[in-house]
């Protein structure tokens, strides 16, 4: 292999986002059916449960976007009395989840965020052999034509 290994690449993403964002409290990489993939998780929160919580969050949020608007899903955030979880999804098989403190500037969090889940989708699809479709719009999101 040419480079570190993609999980190796994943957890870099996933430290470097919240060396960028101090106001984050932990990063999570969860495969869309509850496996995890990488965090960089407080102590607290146990990564497995967190990966499976994540991944029933995806699906809910893939289904409600596709009935309300027809469209696909990018982006869900649960606002806590003790903080924000923000779900991204990444590529077509993957979410980006990460936890902010209370009162965190959640327009930084997804300027920093977004970029990190294309370049998390881009990782993982190297591995499967998918990295012309990893920063693709996943499945059912509507795309204009310039046309």
């Amino acid at each position: 292999m040419s480079g570190p290994e993609p999980n190796t690449q994943v957890h870099r993403e996933l430290k470097s986002l919240r060396d960028r964002v101090p106001q984050l409290t932990g990063t999570l990489v969860a495969s869309t059916d509850g496996l995890l993939i990488a965090h960089d998780l407080p102590a607290h929160i146990e990564p497995a449960g967190m990966a499976a919580l994540t991944a029933a969050q995806l699906s809910l949020s893939h289904r409600l976007a596709a009935t309300a608007h027809g469209g696909g899903f990018h982006e869900v955030v649960v606002h806590g009395e003790s903080g924000d979880v923000v779900i991204y999804a990444v590529g077509w098989t993957a979410s980006l989840t990460v936890l902010a403190a209370p009162g965190a500037n959640i327009g930084r969090v997804h300027l920093e965020s977004r970029p990190a889940a294309r370049a998390i989708a881009d990782h993982l699809a190297a591995v499967t052999g998918e990295a012309e479709t990893a920063s693709a719009t996943p499945p059912g999101t509507q795309t204009s034509n310039p046309k």
